[in-house]
C-alpha cells in the first residue's frame, strides 16, 4: 500500500520598520493566483471596506481576499483606545478573520496564504500569541504561509524557514 504523505511548507516572515511596506508580496500573490494556485490573503488590519468573510472578493479565479467586516482607520490608535463600541467591533471582526485563517490552515486546501499585519492583531492581544503558534504549528498546508507585520515576537521568528526585512 502506497501512503503519500503532504508536507507542509514554509513559514516565511516579511517584516519591516514601516507598515504598508508589503506591496511586492499582494503582487506575487497576485501571480501565484494567475498560475493556477489557490491563495488566500487575510489583511488584518486593514478596514474601510467592510468586507468581512461572508463578502470576500475574488481575484483570477484563485485568490481570496479578505479584509475587516469593520471599517476603521488602523493608523489611529488613540481613536480606537478611546472608543469603546470601536474596540469592540474591531476586535469582533479580527476574531471572525482569525477563526477563518484558522480553518482554512488546517484544512489543507489552500496553497498559499498570507496573513498581513498579523502581528499588530497580536500586539494589540486580539490574536493569542500561543494560539497563532499552536494553529502554526499543527497547519495542514503543502504550500507557504506568510507573515506580514512588525513588532515580531522572538519565538515565532524562531519559527521562520525564511524572515525578509523590507526596507523603506
Amino acid at each position: 500500500m502506497l501512503v503519500i504523505l503532504k508536507q507542509n511548507g514554509q513559514i516565511q516572515i516579511y517584516q519591516s520598520a514601516h507598515r504598508g511596506s508589503y506591496t511586492s508580496i499582494i503582487r506575487d500573490s497576485l501571480r501565484n493566483a494567475a498560475l493556477g494556485r489557490k491563495v488566500l490573503l487575510v489583511q488584518f488590519m486593514k478596514g474601510g471596506v467592510k468586507q468581512g468573510v461572508a463578502n470576500a472578493v475574488n481575484l483570477c479565479g484563485n485568490l481570496t481576499w479578505v479584509r475587516s467586516a469593520h471599517s476603521f482607520d488602523q493608523y489611529h490608535s488613540e481613536e480606537t483606545q478611546n472608543n469603546k463600541d470601536l474596540k469592540k467591533s474591531i476586535h469582533e471582526s479580527t476574531c471572525e478573520l482569525w477563526n477563518y485563517c484558522k480553518k482554512e490552515l488546517l484544512s489543507g486546501e489552500i496553497d498559499q496564504i498570507i496573513l498581513d499585519e498579523i502581528f499588530l492583531a497580536v500586539e494589540m492581544k486580539i490574536i493569542a500569541k500561543d494560539d497563532l503558534i499552536s494553529t502554526l504549528e499543527n497547519r495542514f498546508i503543502s504550500g507557504d504561509v506568510i507573515l506580514t507585520g512588525t513588532n515580531i515576537p522572538k519565538d515565532l521568528l524562531l519559527m521562520a524557514h525564511q524572515i525578509t526585512e523590507l526596507r523603506s
